[in-house]
């Protein structure tokens, strides 16, 4: 519950307090000669001060706020309203204030505070019929009613705006924490993981040989690591360009192509996206040799976007994702398809014994949503030999 709307419960409290008062004020003195039975008034009125401390009490604690609680409100409320029948005389109800004066607004704006304007409205026109069969359909001004229809809905309206900016304050708050957050980790990599990426690079440049090798890839990942850094906070606040983030894959044997303007998306997607494609290359890294090629193709279609990583290695015996799955490695199961399974997109690997894989992965535009929204997805996994690819054309 925010500040704001606290502020609101404590102001009814106040209103009910000083509509008593201003309710005593009125059978003592201003409209004492209108009560056929001034004694009766009085127990009303003690009847509407017991039920102003049990509401102030209970309205206090959120949790106390139950429907039950606004229902039994607006019904003794409304009893002592009606309460006035036996206790004016019936030639002054029509131009004379009921019992309970004023007082009677106060579940009003407690419904308009708990559940919105509408809910102010309909609990004022309850109110207000009751009011009228008081007092008399063809004689009563309804001033009373209509001030009470608009608290209603002023009421309900500045309780929605409160709830509102509270969500946008706490929307905020969390951004802000996640900047700091995110920052203290950008330090951290700067100081120690990119220094040393640094270090390698320029030390196994300077040795040479197969040290190079370990440079050059100390080099790339110290590229992307800085890539993926800078790029962090517009993942946070919105879209980011798809293109940009898989362009930091690009390598000696990983060639990335992608459309000429931005590729926008949502920046969680677009991470979670990146994060298969390097789990794809590696694998390629990993079980296709050094000799390897990779090659990136980015496709921005109008409701969908298309990434696809291809490779010259030898291809996946047919049963081996199956068993790398069972085995507990779940590079291909978890780190690619997962991945598009939770963005609510798909992953496809198709294979051809000695000529390659392919690996596509599909998010529709309406399904880039942050991660952990579960979604139904399509994950399939095809190996065929060389020689059925031949009949279909090679990968």
């Amino acid at each position: 519950m925010s500040r704001s709307a606290e502020a609101l419960w404590r102001a009814i409290a106040v209103f009910r307090i000083a509509s008593l008062g201003y309710a005593a004020l009125l059978i003592g003195v201003i409209n004492k000669a209108d009560y056929e039975r001034p004694g009766w008034a009085w127990v009303a009125f003690a009847a509407m001060a017991a039920w102003t401390l049990i509401t102030t009490v209970g309205y206090a604690h959120r949790r106390r706020r139950s429907t039950a609680f606004l229902v039994t409100d607006l019904l003794v409320t409304a009893g002592l309203l009606l309460s006035t029948f036996a206790l004016q005389y019936p030639a002054v109800r029509a131009t004379t204030v009921p019992v309970t004066a004023t007082w009677v607004a106060g579940p009003v704006l407690v419904w308009a505070v708990r559940y919105g304007r509408v809910a102010g409205v309909v609990v004022a026109l309850l109110l207000s019929v009751c009011d009228f069969a008081l007092r008399n359909w063809t004689l009563a001004t309804p001033n009373g009613e209509v001030i009470m229809l608009l608290a209603g809905v002023a009421v309900g309206h500045v309780a929605q705006l409160a709830a509102a900016l509270e969500a946008e304050r706490q929307h905020a708050d969390r951004a802000e924490a996640a900047s700091r957050e995110r920052d203290r980790l950008a330090r951290g990599i700067h100081d120690s993981v990119l220094q040393v990426l640094a270090l390698v690079a320029r030390r196994g440049l300077e040795a040479g040989g197969e040290a190079a090798e370990l440079g050059r890839l100390a080099g790339q990942q110290e590229a992307a690591l800085r890539a993926l850094v800078g790029v962090e906070s517009a993942a946070e606040s919105g879209d980011v360009d798809l293109s940009a983030l898989l362009l930091s894959v690009a390598a000696h044997w990983v060639t990335v192509s992608a459309p000429a303007g931005s590729v926008q998306m949502n920046g969680k997607a677009a991470e979670e996206i990146t994060a298969a494609v390097r789990a794809a290359l590696d694998n390629v890294r990993r079980h296709c040799g050094d000799q390897a090629h990779a090659w990136v193709l980015v496709e921005d279609e109008l409701d969908v976007v298309t990434v696809t990583i291809r490779d010259d290695g030898p291809g996946i015996p047919e049963g081996r994702l199956a068993e790398a799955a069972a085995a507990g490695r779940l590079g291909v199961s978890q780190s690619i398809c997962g991945r598009l399974r939770d963005l609510g997109g798909s992953a496809d690997v198709s294979s051809v014994l000695g000529e390659g894989t392919e690996v596509t992965l599909r998010l529709p535009r309406a399904g880039a949503v942050p991660a952990g929204t579960v979604s139904v997805s399509t994950v399939s996994v095809s190996t065929v030999s060389a020689s059925e690819a031949s009949t279909r054309g090679a990968l």
